[in-house]
């Protein structure tokens, strides 16, 4: 490979954002394994913080086939982290609510997650990590994209 082959790979785009992609990924999941857990079941713990929602809006919020999250909250209900109960004004819908543990765990792997992104993101500005958040939320990329290894 030549000097010029390799800097036109180096300005690949879609190859640096899956490098850096998996490198940050690969750090979160060693951070995230001392409590047990995937990223997506944090996600899922993140979005049950505000307070209890629906099981069918969860899975619109994760954006994942009712199914996936099925299997998440299986997992996080069977740690104790969150719980289902039927909806009293609707039996047919269940309502899904972080538990105290899931608060404690939820806090115990945001501090892990913090310490990752400080690694990650220590030579960047607030600014630019500010425009990288706005720069990645333009990115054209959807649920549909990912296959579920979890």
């Amino acid at each position: 490979m030549t000097a010029q082959d390799a800097q036109h790979v180096a300005q690949r785009l879609g190859m640096l954002l899956a490098w850096h992609g998996s490198a940050t990924e690969a750090r979160m999941r060693r951070a995230l394994s001392a409590a047990g857990l995937t990223p997506r079941h944090v996600m899922t713990l993140l979005h049950l913080e505000a307070g209890p929602v629906s099981q069918r809006a969860l899975a619109e919020r994760l954006e994942v086939d009712p199914s996936v999250l099925v299997g998440l909250l299986n997992d996080l209900e069977g740690a104790a982290l969150v719980e289902r109960r039927r909806d009293p004004a609707d039996r047919r819908r269940h309502n899904v609510a972080i538990t105290g543990a899931g608060a404690d765990v939820l806090r115990t792997t945001n501090e892990a997650l913090d310490a990752v992104e400080q690694v990650l993101f220590a030579r960047l500005s607030q600014g630019e990590r500010d425009l990288l958040r706005d720069l990645l939320g333009r990115v054209d990329t959807n649920a549909a994209d990912f296959s579920c290894g979890e």
